[in-house]
């Protein structure tokens, strides 16, 4: 089970990335280790040539990677990431599915694609999440992080 029950919790969550609410972001789908974001392309997205701007495209990416980050362990942070430019964008919609590829005790790593609404594949991303200790958090994709602190207590006993 992962850490938001759906799509809609999953947003409320999210709300206070503001970068991300106000460049019109949403979560469409969410499963136990990844999800669909997506988003509107507006005039202000664009860059000086016309097209979408690569921070665009960059920070669905990074969203959706912090989604489905976020669903499998919750707090996880951004610890690296790289992302491919493949095609410029022809359609009016980007998509971003991010699926987790390796989830270990501390790190995971999630690959993000973006198309457009034409089905372009427009980017690849890959990020790689720090697991942060916290508390109530609800692993899933077979597995979590052990609370460091309890370790070191059991150790001392």
């Amino acid at each position: 089970m992962g850490t938001f029950a759906g799509p809609e919790e999953a947003q409320e969550f999210f709300e206070s990335d503001r970068f991300a609410t106000v460049n019109g972001m949403r979560i469409n789908e969410l499963t136990e280790d990844g999800c669909v974001c997506s988003m509107d392309i507006r005039e202000d997205h664009r860059n000086g040539l016309g097209g979408v701007m690569g921070g665009v495209i960059f920070t669905l990416a990074d969203f959706a990677f912090a989604v489905a980050s976020n669903q499998i362990w919750q707090p996880t942070t951004g610890q690296t990431c790289s992302i491919s430019y493949l095609n410029g964008v022809k359609g009016s919609r980007l998509l971003a599915e991010a699926r987790c590829v390796k989830n270990g005790r501390g790190s995971c790593v999630i690959n993000v694609d973006v198309r457009d609404d034409l089905d372009r594949h427009i980017a690849q991303f890959t990020g790689t999440g720090y697991k942060l200790p916290g508390q109530g958090n609800r692993p899933s994709c077979g597995g979590g992080r052990p609370d460091p602190k309890a370790f070191l207590d059991k150790r001392k006993a």
